[in-house]
């Protein structure tokens, strides 16, 4: 990727997203972002469901950290194939734990991945408002649970297949949502920020990764691809 669109790509994510204070937790895009809200356009059909989704047994505040040395694989389901993640507590334990967390409570069972930069990342995660059958085409890409997490240093290098937390450029605004980058080359720009909390890699599956990204049609794509099921398993 060229490295004056990359730092460009990051740079933008210093405009925060504002959308009001029933969702305090709003998560800025680890990507590109126009320069105005009202740029970001929504999907225009919204994948099937498998059904409505059962939250009840999600956290409503910062979950445990993931203990030290542990490790575990989180498998994403989807119609371009499955993509299975290792996700390391020594990395970042706050947001590995609650990334473990949401996706073992079933938080991201039917959420999309609701914006697509080929070259760069692609980026899913939000729960509030990128859950189907009920997308909010107005604020896709913009919400979270009700509650943020602590920042952590980033304790490792970007690079295809790493898994990062997105966030505003406020302190402590990582929520649920994550991005998988897409290319080594992405790494400059990522690292020039240096603020997105890596809490594992995608250990197979990066040919689904792939997948997602090219069937995308734009940024914020027209038929995003979902989640269908994401479980944890303990190696």
């Amino acid at each position: 990727m060229n490295l004056t669109r990359s730092t460009r790509l990051v740079a933008l994510l210093a405009i925060p997203l504002l959308i009001g204070a029933c969702s305090p937790s709003a998560a800025a895009p680890a990507t590109a972002k126009p320069s105005a809200v009202s740029d970001v356009a929504a999907p225009t059909a919204a994948p099937a469901s498998a059904g409505p989704a059962d939250l009840s047994g999600c956290p409503t505040s910062q979950p445990a950290a993931l203990p030290a040395g542990q490790t575990r694989t989180v498998t994403l389901q989807t119609a371009k194939g499955a993509i299975a993640i290792t996700i390391h507590a020594d990395w970042s334990p706050i947001a590995a734990g609650n990334f473990v967390a949401l996706s073992a409570c079933g938080y991201y069972d039917g959420v999309i991945f609701h914006r697509v930069v080929p070259g760069f990342v692609i980026q899913g995660g939000d729960g509030q408002y990128g859950r189907v059958p009920n997308l909010d085409s107005n604020l896709i890409g913009r919400g979270g649970p009700s509650y943020t997490i602590k920042d952590e240093p980033v304790t490792q290098q970007y690079h295809r297949g790493i898994v990062a937390m997105a966030r505003t450029s406020q302190p402590n605004s990582v929520n649920s949502q994550f991005f998988i980058v897409l290319d080594d080359g992405a790494q400059p720009a990522l690292a020039s920020a240096n603020t997105y909390q890596i809490i594992g890699e995608v250990t197979s599956g990066l040919d689904a990764v792939d997948k997602i990204a090219a069937a995308a049609d734009k940024e914020i794509p027209t038929n995003p691809v979902v989640m269908t099921k994401v479980t944890v398993t303990n190696p």
